[in-house]
């Protein structure tokens, strides 16, 4: 971490990696792919809401970013409350079935193997709407999150070496045994400190960031940080975490964008305490009747296209570039030709279901389509090339013309 200028200010980047495939098919994906990764891999950040202002002493951004920093809790348990809002066109539901088909889980079970409980493909819920969990931990070795539902609950169970996923509403459950690998649903955010400490991970002189008085969240006595970009031609608007004055843990997280508006994401503790969670929190064994599927047989069922498949978007991220620095990073890279399809090649009815979607740009690059959400947005040009990041129409064009 770089040290922080000493009045107050200091820069938490953000990049995001869009995906795109090869095949046909893909080209008609290619927007809502990049829509659904972008809220999937963006720092889910929440809203923050005072219940009162408590008196407490004063402190710099400097000490305060160093107080997370250091901040070490081990044992925990609450309930967090996550609101979505990037703007995405309703597709009726098409684009979270892509986004779990992409993830390696087909959502509902089926006959390539694929399990409604496997969390690369449950997970992916959070990037949309509004979602109550209830979380826990003690140690790096055991933590529980628990998806609330309609009648249903979906819960992520690591304890030592297992990790358990159990879908309650279709009575399914996914094992795998994690031994010295790094474990699907670690980068999954779950709580404040999860966004925060992507947030924050990325210092340099492109963000401002103060202490903005103090806050209640949870009961418990907070101090508010929010940093901002100093750059132009983000769409970021602020960043605000409530951080608990006694242990340094953010309680809650709020991004909210350039264009003003309600937050892109909250997320926070309703409840909490910092004591040691009941050992029988993190038991699990498969309930009566339910379908297991374990890691290493669906990964011996899955279809040998699919395997391709992931083989060709492994290859592809492999040659991507980021272009700029700080709030104002673009992610970029080709897919290899396979750019959208437009006018006559895409049909009247899709010309105009892809038209609805985004706008079309033309540049020294040639010509393409941008996709935006109220955060992250996306340029898509007619030979396959894809630039996407936080930040404007404007900017992603300019860095089109420039990499020509």
């Amino acid at each position: 971490m770089a040290p922080i200028d000493s009045d107050d200010n200091t820069t938490a980047g953000a990049g995001e990696e869009p995906g795109g495939g090869r095949s046909r098919a893909a080209r008609y994906v290619v927007p809502v792919a990049v829509m659904g990764l972008a809220a999937a891999t963006i720092g889910l950040v929440p809203a923050l809401a005072d219940s009162g202002d408590p008196d407490l002493p004063k402190v710099t951004a400097e000490e305060l970013v160093q107080k997370i920093a250091e901040s070490d809790v081990q044992q925990l348990s609450g309930t967090v409350r996550i609101s979505t809002d990037l703007g995405l066109p309703d597709l009726g539901g098409l684009e979270s079935g892509m986004m779990s088909g992409m993830a390696g889980g087909p959502g509902g079970g089926g006959k390539d193997g694929g399990s409604s409980a496997d969390p690369s493909a449950k997970l992916t819920e959070l990037a949309s709407g509004s979602h109550t969990l209830r979380v826990a931990a003690d140690g790096p070795d055991r933590q529980k999150v628990s998806l609330l539902e309609d009648a249903a609950e979906y819960s992520l169970i690591h304890d030592g070496k297992d990790v358990w996923g159990y879908d309650s509403k279709s009575n399914e459950v996914y094992h795998s045994t994690q031994e010295g690998e790094e474990r699907p649903e670690k980068d999954v955010p779950a709580t404040p400190k999860d966004f925060a400490d992507q947030a924050l991970k990325a210092i340099d002189d492109t963000t401002s960031v103060k202490v903005a008085g103090t806050a209640q969240v949870a009961g418990r006595d907070a101090y508010r940080l929010v940093v901002e970009p100093r750059q132009k031609g983000s769409t970021v608007g602020a960043v605000s975490v409530a951080v608990d004055a006694e242990t340094g843990t953010p309680l809650k997280f709020t991004l909210t964008p350039a264009s003003g508006g309600a937050a892109v994401v909250d997320a926070g503790f309703t409840k909490v305490s910092f004591a040691k969670p009941d050992a029988s929190t993190f038991d699990f064994a498969p309930p009566k009747g339910a379908k297991v599927t374990e890691a290493d047989e669906k990964a011996a069922k899955a279809p040998e296209h699919g395997r391709k498949a992931e083989g060709d978007l492994a290859k592809e991220l492999d040659g991507l570039k980021v272009i700029g620095e700080g709030w104002n990073s673009i992610a970029a890279f080709d897919t290899g030709g396979q750019g959208l399809p437009t006018g006559a090649e895409a049909g009247g009815d899709l010309g105009g279901f892809l038209g609805s979607l985004g706008d079309q740009v033309k540049g020294d690059f040639g010509s393409g389509t941008v996709f935006k959400t109220r955060l992250v947005n996306a340029l898509i040009t007619e030979d396959g090339k894809v630039y996407a990041g936080a930040v404007t129409k404007d900017a992603l064009v300019k860095a089109a013309d420039a990499a020509k």
